[in-house]
């Protein structure tokens, strides 16, 4: 069947799924309804789960998907102290990892055989509010919790200029038993108003690119083989020359051959897109595209070929080609999605 496209509609109480098409059409299938406003999203990498975060009454639901239809059904749901902020699963599978941002930690969570969220296997890790992502390198042995410069700076509103954490805290994850312990240093030192957010792992080298929410950046880190420890090998700007309003950054996503890296500005509301160096990973621009309104989730299909937008001030989606040579983003459609489109997903179903 073709790829599907999963997207939270987080003042919508519901996920809508749509088939995409060759030529990158997203066409409505289906919609499960998701109380509690489904914010985040991750896969299971057999693609027969999907697990969702919800932020009031906070839990996480993992629904099955059918492989013939990519539709939805529930198959468990575990209540969360705090609402989930990022879900990740590590590279093999058996433990889930979440980011609390309001509650200013992270957990870990067994997979049970079923692939339904189980135990927690690390009932909770003190960080800082505004943590905002966790997910482990290709390794498997360490994982990274970003927290923001600002709490709360929402572009659609006044800037409150509340203080937030500013750094990257640094873990061992163990496979086995699923729980992090502290590296030395504990934490990744960065310039004020930096603000890590989000983060994502090159394929095939030992390194990992942040999105500064306050920054309006990228920066990409070598990761220590032996140790795990971060240290920054380049910064580049996600905004155009001369651009000065105000702006923050939201997502960051590699296509899976790893040679383009794409990150959302709100407020500018664009997607910037990278080119990267296949034997440093160091980055050169390939310019912005226009999207919809504050584009706090966006992203790429399984192959590779298309890009999609929401914005989750308009709840309208778009989607764009992927020129896979210099990475730049043709516009294809717009579409009504629902309200506060939060969370996507594009998986192509197990079979």
């Amino acid at each position: 069947m073709p790829n599907v496209l999963y997207v939270g509609l987080q003042d919508g109480d519901r996920i809508a799924a749509f088939a995409i098409d060759s030529a990158g059409k997203a066409v409505k299938q289906d919609e499960v309804p998701v109380p509690g406003g489904p914010s985040v999203m991750a896969v299971s990498a057999d693609r027969r789960m999907l697990y969702v975060g919800q932020r009031s009454g906070p839990a996480i639901t993992s629904f099955r998907i059918d492989p013939q239809t990519g539709g939805l059904s529930v198959a468990g749901s575990v209540a969360q102290r705090h609402a989930p902020t990022f879900l990740a699963l590590d590279r093999g599978g058996r433990f889930m990892l979440v980011a609390y941002y309001q509650g200013g930690g992270a957990a870990v969570f067994r997979v049970s055989g079923d692939n339904t969220i189980g135990e927690p296997a690390q009932d909770w890790i003190v960080t800082a509010a505004g943590a905002h992502a966790i997910a482990t390198d290709r390794s498997n042995r360490f994982a990274y919790v970003p927290h923001i410069a600002r709490i709360q700076d929402n572009v659609l509103e006044p800037q409150r200029n509340i203080p937030g954490p500013n750094t990257i805290m640094q873990f061992r994850f163990d496979a086995e038993t699923g729980r992090l312990s502290a590296m030395t240093p504990a934490q990744v030192a960065q310039a004020d108003l930096t603000g890590p957010r989000h983060y994502c792992f090159h394929p095939s080298l030992d390194v990992t690119y942040f999105s500064n929410e306050q920054g309006c950046s990228v920066t990409a880190y070598r990761i220590n083989a032996r140790d795990g420890t971060l240290t920054p090998l380049q910064t580049i700007s996600t905004l155009p020359a001369g651009f000065d309003a105000r702006n923050t950054c939201s997502q960051i996503h590699l296509n899976p051959a790893g040679q383009l890296l794409y990150v959302g500005n709100r407020g500018h509301n664009s997607i910037a897109g990278f080119r990267v160096a296949s034997d440093t990973g160091l980055l050169t621009p390939a310019g912005h595209v226009a999207t919809e309104a504050v584009p706090s989730a966006f992203c790429l299909d399984p192959d590779g070929r298309f890009l999609f937008a929401a914005g989750t001030a308009s709840g309208r989606l778009a989607s764009y080609r992927i020129d896979s040579d210099s990475g730049a983003l043709t516009p294809l459609a717009v579409q009504e999605v629902g309200p506060r489109p939060a969370a996507l997903a594009a998986i192509r179903p197990g079979d």
